[in-house]
């Protein structure tokens, strides 16, 4: 497990220090600020490999570090490795990643991208997946095979006689769905062109069968992942098998804004669904989670599951030019309103800003302060009544307090 994460002079702040939960790592934060970097910098800690470009590190006096722990759950034993960046060299050296640690990383980029990383079958380099790769197949640079994609061994194990990784596949489909009334599994393979000669996958929703490749945006992206959890797994399985050793019992997932593309019923249950499908992949396999997100949806749907002896919460937040990362009291806030107007997300009221405006003129006018400091068109009853008609709806709980107070001043 990933215990520690130290950096110095490397990232938006001189220094991190973030000592990790055993089991789920939510990071959030404004834009800019640096969650997405962890996670790089996170995957590297796991691989001894960068998933995309190096972390570059601040042009300033001393040598950027990159130092990270583990601990053995079962036995203690903790471990600590140590990078540098050589400035001649231009790239990060002496990481001396263990082989014992024995990972299978995946780590879902923001960009539809995926990489993974299985100790069992290579441990000099990982695998990295763009959108077109991973449905269409990956090769390395002898035109030798490492993945067939999503298109051609979904048709493959659905046509096996013995269909148990099919049958794995459709279930983690399954549970990746949002709710009864959206459901989606596997249909039938079926041609869709003459240029094209393959059979393409379907799924099957409650208003018809559509090829995969068809597929929208944020249900593409959750057939990729059910695909990507699956296949990974898999293939450990096979090198597992062919390399004489027992598979992993430790699984790292890494998801970056988890919620991309997602409509707010999926948000709401996307995460506890990826930590159940990991989780179920194998009796008594661990799994040791990061993820970034803007949704308070997602934090809410944590609610009935986050546990503070295993799972933490991160905020990245700007104190003038300085970024910091804390971790950050979990308390159940119940709604989404009550996230957003939370410390996490910081909004005063969960509305529009010229909403919040009028609210605010209203309120200060019945308590009575002055009213200069007001856009001119907020500064009478009447001025504000008439911008709170236009933007409130008549539902709104802010009504009978204006009412009540307004009706009183005139009495």
């Amino acid at each position: 497990m990933l215990k520690e994460i130290h950096l110095k002079q490397v990232g938006p702040a001189p220094q991190f220090d973030v000592e990790l939960a055993d089991r789920l790592n939510i990071f959030t934060g404004d834009n800019g600020l640096g969650k997405s970097f962890l996670l790089d910098v996170i995957w590297y800690s796991l691989t001894g490999t960068w998933a995309d470009n190096p972390a570059f590190p601040q042009l300033t006096e001393g040598t950027p570090r990159i130092s990270c722990s583990f601990i053995n759950q079962k036995t203690g034993e903790s471990q600590s490795f140590l990078s540098n960046f050589d400035f001649e060299e231009q790239k990060w050296r002496d990481l001396t990643w263990s082989a014992s640690l024995r990972s299978l990383v995946i780590y879902i980029r923001v960009d539809n991208g995926f990489s993974v990383f299985d100790s069992a079958r290579n441990l000099s380099k990982a695998y990295h997946f763009s959108p077109y790769t991973l449905w269409n197949g990956l090769k390395d640079n002898r035109d030798q095979v490492l993945c067939n994609g999503l298109i051609q061994d979904w048709v493959k194990w659905q046509n096996q006689p013995d269909r148990t990784t099919f049958q794995l596949l459709s279930r983690v489909i399954g549970k990746l769905s949002p709710h009864a009334n959206e459901w989606m599994e596997p249909g039938e393979p079926t041609r869709i062109s003459v240029e094209d000669i393959r059979d393409i996958p379907t799924i099957k929703m409650p208003y018809g069968t559509v090829p995969v490749i068809h597929a929208s945006a944020g249900m593409k992206r959750i057939l990729g992942l059910a695909y990507l959890l699956v296949w990974t797994w898999y293939e450990h399985l096979q090198a597992s098998r062919l390399r004489k050793k027992q598979p992993v019992e430790q699984i790292y997932l890494l998801i970056d804004e988890v919620e991309s593309h997602l409509h707010p019923q999926w948000q709401r249950s996307i995460l506890p669904a990826v930590l159940e499908v990991v989780t179920g992949l194998q009796q008594q396999i661990k799994i040791q989670a990061f993820a970034t997100t803007h949704s308070p949806l997602v934090l809410a749907s944590l609610e009935p599951i986050f546990d503070e002896e295993i799972d933490r919460l991160f905020l990245f937040e700007l104190y003038g030019e300085e970024v910091t990362l804390n971790e950050f009291p979990w308390t159940k806030q119940g709604d989404t309103v009550g996230w957003l107007t939370s410390e996490i997300f910081g909004l005063k009221q969960a509305r529009s800003k010229e909403a919040e405006i009028a609210i605010e003129a209203a309120e200060a006018w019945m308590r009575g302060d002055t009213m200069n400091t007001y856009p001119e068109h907020l500064r009478t009853p009447s001025q504000i009544q008439q911008e709170l008609e236009r933007l409130l709806p008549g539902h709104d709980p802010f009504w009978p307090r204006w009412i009540v107070t307004t009706e009183k001043r005139r009495a």
